[in-house]
């Protein structure tokens, strides 16, 4: 046991509140120990033990006084993670970092005024894990050193309608690859830039749109547009990385037009942007008087002004613009037929590839891909049985597809979805065995958007934990369906029935398992020739 110095026989204590969650805290006055095995000032009642002739001296520096010595006690494992001495600027997104090389974080409550975070991992062998690690390794935030050891608090319980802290867990997770450096995901996720590519450009994207939609998510500080590879690309500074987190999250894969001009959004590993000049190519609105440079329009100050006041000024102007990112219409136009300019002759076949070829059936991806047009089509390349090709009935069909689906996990493994040089997709010659790997749907009358003026039209959302059904018979309970849906693999974690019981909201435990599921059970018999019609929905219960 380490020998103390008592400086203080009252020991103080506050208690904080943050995001719904309250904690008791020791005023953080004392030394710094070695990481996970000794515990100082964490937020527990664990020296209120009256045999433990422990106090602490009250310290409101964020990074206390070395000199200071206190009694500690061996720390138990759990998986929530106390971490003290925090400069005063860290971010959330830092603090979650930290965790993320070791496994999923699954909470997090900073405590602001006292330079601590609590830190929830997913495992509370993930959290041994990282502890053990930063016990060799010191754990740095912008350069600072902080400290790491065991909470006594088992989990973290602070309020889930918190949609920044919520937003922030799922920006920093999504910007992690596998086997990343620590470092390395703590440059990512603490940057304030954001590098945009535009596919699908069959409008012009200026500089404007992109101040337009990206400041919906916090303020936009610069801006500076280029082509690279045939691609217009953009590089957009935030004035926080939290931001920049937010904006990704919410906008990675969208369409600011009708099924096309679809963002890609990656972190920039710069973190400042160096403007010179203020024209249609560059900008810096905390500058206003930078030149426009040689040649290059010069950029009225009062368009920034414009834009944020009337929030359809320039994509109004534009022939078949809409409201940006409105996926309900962009889907509705693009299941009704609306031409794009420039789109004439333009495929509306899909190459599909990195499927489960031990799982995946044409079946299974005309469920799948259906949900976003009617698809035509299917078919698993013989050669190479994790790549299908899917004909859809229109290109803005695929487009549609593409945006929603690309990058989700269908059978264990993430899929990828790009537009295909082929025009049509070709059935095998009469007498030939393909194995059915082939099947054509033109005649299906699973079509969803064959009718005119169909609901399906103003229904189509992105794949979402929470599924949408229909056609429900009314001796069918909730029982009935909760089994139903479990026997596919996933786990219901809610229901709720429309008031006229034909139509009701469950919601599965992942994205993956609500693609199964709609997999699974679209079109599935629930007798008297009732059958199930499944569908993602923007709605939680």
């Amino acid at each position: 046991m380490v020998a103390c110095v008592q400086c203080r026989n009252k020991r103080e204590k506050n208690r904080s509140k943050h995001g719904g969650a309250e904690i008791i805290t020791e005023m953080d006055g004392i030394s710094d120990v070695a990481v996970g095995v000794k515990r100082g000032s964490d937020e527990l009642s664990m020296y209120n033990n009256s045999n433990s002739g422990m106090s602490s001296n009250s310290d409101g520096a964020p990074n206390g006084s070395d000199s200071k010595k206190l009694r500690v006690e061996e720390a138990l494992p759990s998986r929530v993670i106390h971490i003290r001495k925090l400069p005063n600027e860290a971010s959330e997104t830092e603090v979650i970092a930290l965790g993320l090389p070791f496994g999923k974080v699954t909470n997090i409550l900073t405590l602001k005024g006292k330079n601590q975070a609590f830190l929830e991992m997913g495992t509370e062998e993930a959290a041994v894990t990282m502890v053990n690690y930063y016990s060799k390794v010191t754990p740095l935030i912008r350069n600072i050193q902080v400290f790491i050891q065991y909470s006594n608090h088992k989990e973290l319980k602070t309020d889930a309608a918190n949609q920044r802290t919520q937003a922030v867990l799922q920006a920093v997770s999504a910007a992690q690859s596998p086997g990343s450096e620590v470092q390395e995901v703590l440059a990512a996720v603490s940057s304030p830039v954001l590098r945009i590519i535009i596919d699908n450009m069959f409008y012009p994207v200026t500089l404007d749109v992109l101040q337009q939609i990206f400041s919906k998510f916090g303020t936009v500080m610069k801006i500076i547009t280029f082509t690279k590879n045939n691609q217009f690309q953009a590089l957009l500074q935030f004035s926080d990385p939290v931001s920049a987190q937010q904006a990704k999250l919410a906008l990675d894969g969208q369409n600011i037009y009708n099924s096309c001009c679809t963002l890609r959004i990656d972190f920039s590993k710069l973190v400042n942007l160096n403007v010179k000049y203020n024209n249609d190519k560059s900008r810096d609105y905390t500058r206003p008087e930078l030149p426009a440079g040689d040649g290059q329009p010069s950029f009225d100050p009062t368009v920034a002004v414009a834009f944020s006041k009337d929030s359809s000024s320039l994509l109004g102007k534009i022939p078949g613009a809409l409201n940006p990112l409105s996926a309900a219409a962009a889907a509705a136009a693009a299941a009704g037929r609306v031409a794009l300019a420039g789109q004439t002759g333009s495929s509306g076949v899909l190459l599909v590839s990195n499927l489960n070829e031990e799982m995946v059936t044409p079946q299974s991806l005309f469920t799948l891909f259906g949900v976003y047009g009617d698809v035509q089509r299917v078919k698993i390349l013989y050669n190479k049985k994790d790549s299908a090709l899917i004909q859809m009935s229109e290109s803005n069909q695929a487009q549609l597809a593409m945006s929603h689906l690309n990058g989700q996990k269908m059978y264990g493994k993430i899929i990828r979805v790009t537009l295909s040089k082929h025009q049509t997709v070709a059935l095998p010659r009469d007498g030939l065995d393909d194995q059915g790997l082939t099947k054509d749907f033109a005649n299906s009358p699973l079509h969803r958007f064959k009718k005119p003026g169909s609901k399906n039209f103003q229904n189509i959302f992105p794949p979402s934990a929470t599924l949408h059904l229909s056609n429900i018979p009314q001796d069918v309970t909730e029982d009935d369906l909760r089994l139903l849906f479990s026997n596919t693999g996933g786990t219901v974690k809610a229901f709720k029935f429309f008031q006229d019981r034909k139509m009701a909201l469950i919601q599965m435990s992942t994205v993956e398992e609500a693609i199964q599921a709609l997999i699974d059970l679209h079109n599935y018999n629930m007798g008297g020739n009732q059958h199930l019609r499944v569908s993602f929905s923007k709605s939680t219960i």
